[in-house]
């Protein structure tokens, strides 16, 4: 019989870091999240000229999306490194 040999390995935490950062990039990820999102559909159904926020070569629906996007993004590194220090 095969025996696969395991890894045990205690991994640092990064404690180092307050969870308050964490729990401020989780909100700040969700209010830009809310934001882009509810900008987005605003300026689909006509209620702002979207092109205010163009910027060089891009368009304002890029620039709001984009928003979300980085929003979502941050969302995501709170929470994960919130979950990944506390266990």
């Amino acid at each position: 019989m095969h025996h696969q040999p395991t890894l045990d390995v205690d991994m640092p935490k990064a404690s180092f870091i307050p969870r308050s950062v964490y729990r401020f990039m989780a909100l700040a990820g969700n209010t830009l999240a809310v934001l882009g999102c509810v900008g987005l559909i605003l300026g689909v159904l006509g209620a702002f000229d979207m092109e205010l926020f163009s910027f060089g070569l891009s368009s304002g629906i890029r620039i709001i999306g984009s928003v979300a996007i980085g929003g979502c993004l941050l969302s995501a590194i709170g929470y994960g490194f919130s979950d990944y220090v506390n266990d």
